[in-house]
């Protein structure tokens, strides 16, 4: 559960969100390169222009101000990284199970000789960890 906040978040971390966020912003928005970066470095100057601000309060309105413009400019379809959540290719990728190779037919185990040696005796070694930290598994007598 990595989307749980653990920790407490500071003020600047809470800036550098949202400065990064409306940079993800702009890049949805513009495509041609010099926009982008032309916008960037006036964001960042916006940024800057409130980085000497020492009272929490004011700078705390400042931030909510930022989200809330964030929010306002918000594209309508941001661009999303391939591989990411929402992405063209977000779960294509399917990764077998180690269990998977158990199945194997003994002809396609028997063109890997070395690594099914060493996956036997691994599973062997894993069996004997589990045995010694969690104890041999009771047998069920309820038939």
């Amino acid at each position: 559960m990595s989307y749980l906040q653990t920790e407490i978040i500071t003020h600047t971390r809470k800036v550098c969100s949202l400065y990064k966020r409306a940079l993800r912003c702009l890049e949805s928005h513009h495509t041609e390169k010099w926009k982008f970066r032309y916008e960037a470095v006036m964001l960042r100057q916006r940024l800057e222009a409130n980085r000497k601000v020492t009272d929490m309060r004011e700078a705390k309105v400042l931030l909510l101000e930022g989200e809330k413009e964030l929010i306002e400019n918000a594209h309508y379809q941001p661009l999303k990284f391939w591989n990411s959540p929402g992405g063209v290719c977000y779960g294509r990728e399917v990764i077998p199970q180690d269990w998977v190779l158990d199945y194997w037919h003994p002809l396609e185990k028997a063109m890997y000789p070395d690594y099914f040696a060493r996956r036997e005796e691994r599973k062997k070694e894993f069996v004997t960890w589990y045995e010694k930290t969690y104890g041999k598994p009771q047998e069920d007598h309820h038939h």
